[in-house]
């Protein structure tokens, strides 16, 4: 089966916000790409920009990846409080929902605080102190699969 990975562009500090993603979920990057790394004709090389992140990607959970680059000043700034889609992460225990929200959400703006749902589940929207807007979900009774 296919498999989708939340891809996430950032205005120059992307490393800056995966760094922090990463001291929230742990783990290590499985890659960290800068522009400089890559040489080919029309490429990067102005000294501001070559040492930003041209992908990098970090592994959460069993089979997921947050992706994400800078995306170059010749392309344009991103609206930080564009409506976006949002990450949707499905936690395994209310506390690890509590730890996701709550870490994620520092410095955040908070939407709707994490708590009982009347629909049934654990769950909380916000977004970060990068721009990012992210969802957090326990369901007791989900098990894996729809």
């Amino acid at each position: 089966m296919a498999q989708i990975n939340p891809y996430i562009h950032f205005n120059g500090n992307a490393e800056e916000a995966f760094q922090f993603y990463k001291s929230v979920f742990g783990g290590e990057f499985a890659m960290v790409m800068r522009f400089k790394d890559m040489a080919f004709e029309g490429s990067i090389t102005n000294e501001s920009e070559s040492n930003k992140i041209m992908h990098i990607a970090l592994p959460i959970g069993k089979k997921d990846i947050l992706m994400g680059s800078d995306t170059p000043e010749a392309l344009g700034v991103h609206n930080l409080m564009e409506t976006r889609s949002k990450i949707s992460i499905s936690a395994e225990s209310k506390e690890e929902a509590d730890h996701l929200f709550n870490g994620l959400s520092a410095d955040g703006q908070v939407e709707m605080p994490i708590s009982d749902s009347p629909w049934g589940s654990y769950f909380g929207m916000f977004r970060d102190k990068y721009g990012i807007e992210w969802m957090v979900d326990y369901d007791p009774k989900y098990k894996g699969s729809i």
